[in-house]
């Protein structure tokens, strides 16, 4: 039977949160069964209070599939993938936690890779890889390069190397020692609560490892296949995408410094905007810049927020 031996840890914790798409969450689950290395992983699949039929789904699928590899389902009743993800973190037994979107499909190698990367480099806090997209629906023709990580398509060649300055894994498929949440685990404020599309714990996390001098790497056989929704794949959803990441930036911002470094860097990138503007001529280009300037309302709308709930003390 391919588990590890009765009493041994799992090399490496696979947490999958899910929210309300049993469907895809499935397909994932399956895609676990060819992986290689799988006897030295345990699963924890949280469901985030879906209202679908997820419990159904991922209980039939242990049911099924229980002898074959460690797998645990977990319900945690608060809102929010952060909170979801802590529930994962704090249930698991391994030193390496890896995490995978519920609709990504991992590569074969994808456990051994991060593995072995691990053992090989203690210097390496955090690691990720290659994200290729599986459209729903054709490509839009405005779906140009810097749209790409906010649809968290990811490709930085096939060489193994640090993520560039500005750079970090994703979501999608990212995975850190453990002891990295010895300090603290993912702040419950930021990232995505049921539909809505706020972000920005991964760039915190990611944040704090780099202070403290660790590196991240990039594999590129640490790849995943991950599912985009004909839903999201309009102009309505991308813009509410960037207005979302303007509210997340300026959650993030902390203290009168905080404040005037976000409020100059806005400033910047709305000059920046203005003077690209003249120049855009493609629809996706125009509609980049469009993008940017719901990135700025959004951090503008929550500044002025907080203004106010700081003057009515």
């Amino acid at each position: 039977m391919p588990m590890h031996e009765y009493g041994d840890a799992p090399k490496i914790s696979i947490i999958i949160c899910t929210y309300n798409r049993s469907a895809l969450l499935l397909k994932t689950l399956q895609s676990l069964l060819p992986l290689q290395a799988l006897s030295q992983a345990e699963i924890i699949v949280v469901d985030n209070v879906s209202t679908d039929d997820t419990a159904a789904v991922i209980k039939s699928f242990i049911a099924a599939h229980g002898a074959d590899m460690d797998i645990r389902y977990l319900l945690e009743p608060v809102q929010g993938l952060s909170a979801a993800r802590n529930s994962g973190i704090l249930a698991s037994r391994s030193p390496i936690i890896a995490f995978l979107d519920d609709d990504a499909i991992p590569c074969q190698e994808w456990i051994p890779t991060i593995i072995g990367s691990f053992a090989e480099r203690p210097e390496v806090m955090a690691m990720g890889g290659k994200i290729a997209p599986i459209f729903e629906s054709a490509r839009p023709e405005w779906l140009i390069k810097p749209f790409e990580l906010p649809y968290t398509i990811v490709d930085l060649g096939n060489r193994i190397k640090e993520y560039p300055k500005g750079l970090h894994p994703c979501g999608a498929n990212m995975a850190m020692r453990k002891l990295v949440f010895d300090i603290s685990l993912f702040p419950l404020e930021l990232g995505r609560k049921g539909d809505s599309l706020l972000s920005g714990e991964e760039t915190w996390l990611f944040g704090q490892i780099k202070q403290q001098g660790h590196q991240i790497l990039y594999h590129p056989q640490m790849a995943v296949d991950h599912f985009v929704p004909a839903g999201r794949l309009t102009e309505d959803w991308i813009m509410k995408r960037y207005y979302s990441q303007g509210i997340s930036n300026a959650m993030k911002s902390e203290g009168v410094k905080g404040h005037l470094l976000l409020l100059g860097k806005t400033a910047a990138k709305a000059v920046y905007i203005m003077a690209d503007s003249v120049l855009a001529r493609s629809q996706g280009r125009k509609l980049l810049n469009r993008c940017r300037l719901e990135s700025i309302r959004g951090t503008l709308h929550m500044v002025w927020n907080r203004k106010r709930e700081s003057a009515a003390g």
